[in-house]
Formats: C-alpha cells, structure tokens, sequence
C-alpha cells in the first residue's frame, strides 16, 4: 500500500505525509478522534464558519514544521532525518490530549488535568504500540532533547502551533485582524547556541504576529458571546453530573461520558488505571451534543432549561467591567434570578456566572522570544525591539464578567 499521500488543506494547499509512521499515525483511531472536536468550540456560535476541528489543526501544524526545519536546514543547521520525523510526530501529536470542546471542559469533565498531561500519555502509549518509534518524539515534546529549538518549535511563545491555529482559526472565522505572515516569520527563524531566535530583520513581522493574537484572542477566543455559552455548557455539567451522582440513573448519556460524570476524575486516576485513559479516548463533541438534545426534554427543568437555550442560541446575557462584581449587584442578580425561575438558592449557580478573563499577547517570563542582532547579539524582544507596541502587549489585561439569562431586565 502506497503510504506517502497528499491532503488538500484549505490554507496551505496540498499538505505531503512523508512517510509511513506519520501515514499510521494519522491513521490510528487515538487521532482519527480529532475529526469530532471542533478546533474553537462553541465559537460557531458567533462565527458560523469556525467548524474547523483539532484534525485540520494537527496538519496544518506538520506542514508548517517540515516547511520551518527545510529552512534551518538551508541555513545550515544540523538536523538529521530522526530527528526531522521526531519533529513532525511531536507537532502532529501536540494536541491529542484534547476532549470534548477542547479547552472549556478542562475542568468541568476532569479534575485540574490540562490537556498536556494527556497528551504525553497518549504519545506514550503510541510509542508502545509501535515499538519505540516515538520516543524522539516523546523526547522533543517533553522538552528532553539534546537540541532545545526543536522542542521550542513544538511548545513556546512562538511555536508551529501558534502559526498554524492563528493563520487558520482566523481563515475559518473570516476574522481578517488576526492574519499573520507565518511564511516571513519562518524564513526568519533561526538557531543560535542549540536555541530558537528570529533574525533581527524580522522583528516588524513578529510585532504583527502578537498583536493579531491579542486581537484575535478578543475578537474570538474571548468574545462575549463564545464566553457566555461556555458557561452554560459548564453549568450543563454540572448539573448532569450532579444528576447523575445522586442516583438519576435513567439520564441519558455515552458509556464513556457516564464514567466521567459519576465520580472525580484527576491526574492519579489517569496514572493508576489505564481503562481511564482508554474511556476519555472515546469520548468527543458528539458525546455532549447527542446528550445535550436529550436533555432539553429531560423531567429535570434546570437542566431541560439550559440545554434548550443552548441548543436554540439563547445565551446568557453577558456583561465585561475593568472593576469585579460589587456584593450588593451580585445579590440583586440572584434574587431576580431565583424569583423569576423558582429556584432555591444552592441552584441559582446554574443560571448565574462570574468570574474573568485575562489577556496577554506575550509573557516576558516564560520561554522568551529572542532576536538575533547582526552583531550576534541575542535579546528578548522586548529589550530589541524600539517598539512601544511590543511593550504594551507584554501586560496583562483583565477584565471582569458576570452573566445570566436574557429575560431577566436588570
């Protein structure tokens, strides 16, 4: 069997599968699964065209990998072939941890497990499976590896998987602030003492790429309604999970999801018993939208309620402030809240939120973007670049939200 292909990708054009390993990669169900999770969750609700999933991500990364080490290469950067492929697999896998509507159920289905952890496992048993083939990879994703840039390539502040869902999150969405020039900033990517740099020629293309990720990160990722319906898609869980664990054994819902739902789930179950990691393996966004339209006719009215607005894009409300909630507005919400749908006061969290959100476009303490200067010099952006732009984005802007149901006049 012919196992070097060709896939059409609506951004990139035809995206190469160099060989066989990869091929059997894509091919196996742990990331097959990545064709039901939406790349931007519920961001479909505002933007109609964000049906991309976490498979499309997953190449689109790959490509733009093989095109970047081509391009060390050029430069004369050694990169032997193990190592070119361990690349590709550490990408292609970056994101196989990811469960139902990716990052909003991170901590609502599991119990503080961020996706990374999941991640490593699942390459971990991959690289069982086929007998050792994934350990490069495994060492370039954990960050292990000899030759730092490798793994700052998978995992920094200017990674392949930034290029890629930046470039792509914003073609799906027709949100056209966030376009980046991933092509300039690739040829601009170097290596300096084993470490990820970019030439100092091609600091005006990163000013552009972390300020399309601060705007697109306002505009889509965080935007007010996207915001809002994860809350009611987080109080739908808990409400089913709370349901289930007090008996309801008749509410419907996967073999899979049900595991989750009945007890806590975290880390050390994940280490301790294999089957954990097998069951949150069959579970993706059909799981939660299959039951989701049961539940709107549920005989529970707080879960029928929610999982009704949801499906019918009745969203709650949403409002952002520079100041948090004050006690005295937070009380008000909540008496017309419980008034106007009969609610006692331990089940008025379902239908009432608040909370924050943080935005920061690049973070001066954590895996630092530097910039080689003609002299040899190495910087942190920051300190190269004469841009007041750059600076500014380094802080971290918070806002404050509450929302609630729409019928409520406040």
């Amino acid at each position: 069997m012919n196992k070097r292909k060709i896939i059409n990708d609506p951004v990139y054009g035809f995206i190469t599968i160099r060989n066989e390993l990869i091929f059997d990669i894509i091919n196996h169900p742990y990331f097959q699964r990545l064709r039901r999770i939406k790349q931007m969750g519920l961001a479909e609700l505002v933007y109609p065209g964000a049906h991309h999933t976490r498979f499309h991500h997953a190449l689109g990364a790959m490509h733009l990998m093989s095109i970047t080490l081509d391009n060390l290469r050029t430069k004369g950067v050694e990169i032997t072939d193990e190592e070119y492929e361990g690349a590709l697999v550490a990408i292609l896998l970056h994101d196989v941890g990811h469960g139902p509507f990716s990052h909003a159920l991170e901590f609502s289905i599991l119990k503080d497990v961020h996706h990374e952890h999941l991640s490593r496992m699942i390459i971990s048993r991959l690289n069982q499976e086929f007998d050792g083939a994934l350990s490069l990879a495994l060492e370039i994703f954990n960050g292990n590896y000899a030759k730092p840039f490798l793994h700052q390539l998978v995992s920094s502040q200017l990674d392949i998987d930034r290029l890629d869902y930046l470039k792509r999150d914003s073609f799906f969405s027709g949100v056209s602030e966030g376009t980046i020039g991933a092509d300039r900033i690739i040829k601009m990517l170097a290596v300096k003492d084993g470490q990820l740099v970019v030439e100092e020629k091609g600091i005006y293309s990163i000013e552009n790429f972390l300020s399309a990720r601060r705007l697109m990160y306002w505009q889509v990722y965080l935007h007010k309604a996207g915001v809002s319906a994860e809350k009611m898609l987080i109080s739908i869980i808990n409400r089913a999970k709370k349901l289930t664990k007090k008996g309801k054994a008749d509410l419907f819902m996967t073999e899979g999801l049900r595991f989750f739902f009945e007890k806590e789930i975290g880390i050390e179950q994940f280490a301790e018993d294999p089957k954990t990691l097998e069951t949150f393996l069959e579970l993706d966004d059909y799981d939660l939208w299959g039951a989701i339209k049961i539940w709107a006719k549920s005989d529970d009215k707080i879960l029928s309620a929610l999982c009704s607005m949801l499906l019918n894009r009745e969203l709650f409300r949403i409002k952002f402030s520079s100041d948090p909630i004050t006690k005295e507005e937070k009380e008000s919400i909540q008496q017309k809240i419980a008034d106007t749908y009969g609610l006692q006061s331990k089940d008025i969290k379902y239908f009432f939120s608040t909370g924050q959100v943080t935005n920061n476009a690049y973070l001066t303490n954590d895996k630092k973007i530097m910039i080689l200067s003609k002299n040899g010099e190495v910087r942190d952006v920051v300190e190269a670049a004469d841009l007041p732009n750059i600076k500014a984005m380094s802080k971290i802007v918070r806002k404050y939200y509450r929302c609630w149901p729409k019928d409520i006049n406040l």
